[in-house]
């Protein structure tokens, strides 16, 4: 077995759909980024992909790549499952945190999970999602932006 972390932040900005786990979130504001900037996905790929010994995101999707602009990053975590499922490893579990002051995400978890287990490919009973606040403190408290933790276990085939 093995066991992978994966972090990911970005800032809140103007003029762009705000996506997380792959769900559209009804909110004022999006995520700044060269993707769609999906901090869930985001993280957990480099849970995966560390996981695996495979580096990071930004090595496999670089942001300097015209390929990868505001690109689904569903499609980025179908292409990391399928870098795992090339060595003849699988998620055996994945649990991941989103640190958000705002908006409200409680509502969005399920479909988060549904989803995200989808394109791993497991059942969703083994992927657990999570959302807090951190009481007003910090660049999330303030709400200037979304952070999202992810921790994942993969298993031998």
């Amino acid at each position: 077995m093995r066991i992978g972390q994966g972090y990911d932040a970005h800032r809140f900005t103007p003029g762009r759909r705000l996506v997380l786990g792959g769900v559209e979130i009804s909110y004022k504001l999006g995520l700044a980024a060269h993707s769609d900037g999906d901090v869930l996905i985001h993280a957990i790929c480099d849970a995966v992909l560390g996981a695996a010994g495979l580096r990071d995101i930004g090595h496999h999707f670089p942001d300097s790549s015209n390929e990868f602009k505001n690109v689904d990053s569903r499609t980025l975590l179908r292409a990391v499952r399928e870098k795992i499922d090339s060595l003849h490893l699988r998620v055996g579990n994945l649990d991941a945190t989103l640190v958000a002051q705002m908006p409200k995400l409680a509502p969005y978890i399920d479909t988060m999970r549904i989803r995200i287990a989808a394109d791993l490919k497991v059942d969703a009973d083994r992927v657990n999602v999570k959302a807090t606040t951190t009481e007003g403190m910090g660049f999330t408290g303030r709400g200037e932006g979304i952070a999202a933790q992810a921790v994942v276990l993969l298993l031998e085939r």
